[in-house]
């Protein structure tokens, strides 16, 4: 409950920033920095560094990777139907490509399924959602924020992201053990991530924008909250046999609103900003109302 309340005011404080004129109209681009260049490489060093995969989870790892490679499929063929613009097809990718396996996930799997398989939706953050996004996401909005950028800048531009740097360091740092001031350290920038890309996305939240992007919208959601876990179920219960709670939560965090970090990079990218902000402000709202639904269907799993 503490963390919809957390999202809820950051929100609402964001946008009171904006329509207050208290702070200057770049402001969210500052904390989009602070974000990626401190808050993201901190999280990257600490649990990037303390993660232990185990080859029997394979299916909350590789969950956020097939999510994501199916939304580029999904977007490039619905995109140029549509007649997007590859900014706009580069920011549904990234904002709804990846889930929010953390923030949203991680209380919504302790409410429903309970505190012993929250290490589930931690797995399924650290091992998917965020090596995917410090990858191929940054791949991704590399190369849609611009179409004549080499396979070699593209490739620079994702070393050159500092939480893949980080999330590089942490590996080769793992035979290491951490002195204690240094995990709180790292924990405490990195806990600054949610507030201030919350308060970010609220600042540029604007509503009157839904009016011309009920489109994008609705088709970005549309994959979201209803396609990428009906693929998930489809691959790991039909085809492989999955079962048991496991496979309940990977589906169940498929079935998670937007990621906001991955939006944070597609406005960074300058991949349609407005459109990242609704897929934000109005699909982690609305999986508050499809999530329960999801875990009812999921019982018989």
């Amino acid at each position: 409950m503490g963390n919809i309340i957390l999202l809820v005011v950051c929100f609402l404080a964001g946008m009171i920033m904006r329509r207050s004129g208290r702070f200057p109209s770049g402001s969210a681009t500052v904390l989009n920095q602070f974000i990626i260049n401190i808050s993201l490489p901190a999280l990257a060093l600490l649990h990037i560094h303390e993660l232990k995969i185990d080859l029997s989870l394979a299916f909350p790892i590789t969950m956020a990777w097939i999510v994501f490679l199916v939304s580029v499929v999904f977007f490039l063929i619905v995109g140029k139907a549509m007649g997007l613009g590859r900014q706009s097809i580069g920011c549904l990718m990234l904002s709804g490509g990846f889930g929010n396996t953390s923030f949203v996930g991680i209380p919504m799997i302790n409410a429903y399924y309970g505190a012993s398989l929250v290490g589930i939706g931690v797995l399924a953050d650290q091992a998917g959602s965020f090596l995917c996004l410090s990858t191929l996401g940054i791949f991704t909005a590399a190369k849609f924020s611009s179409g004549k950028l080499s396979f070699a800048q593209v490739l620079k531009k994702v070393a050159m992201f500092p939480p893949f740097q980080a999330l590089v360091v942490a590996v080769l740092l793992k035979p290491v053990e951490y002195p204690e001031w240094l995990i709180i350290t790292l924990s405490e920038l990195g806990s600054t991530i949610t507030p201030l890309a919350l308060v970010s996305v609220g600042f540029q939240l604007h509503l009157g924008y839904m009016k011309g992007a009920l489109g994008k919208l609705g088709v970005g959601l549309l994959y979201k909250l209803a396609v990428a876990p009906v693929v998930i179920y489809i691959l790991f219960v039909w085809l492989m046999g999955g079962t048991g709670e496991i496979v309940q939560v990977t589906v169940f965090e498929a079935a998670m609103g937007p990621m906001v970090t991955s939006s944070i990079v597609a406005m960074d990218y300058d991949l349609d900003p407005p459109l990242a902000t609704l897929m934000l402000g109005i699909g982690i709202p609305l999986s508050f109302i499809t999530l329960p639904v999801w875990f009812y269907l999921l019982g018989g799993v």
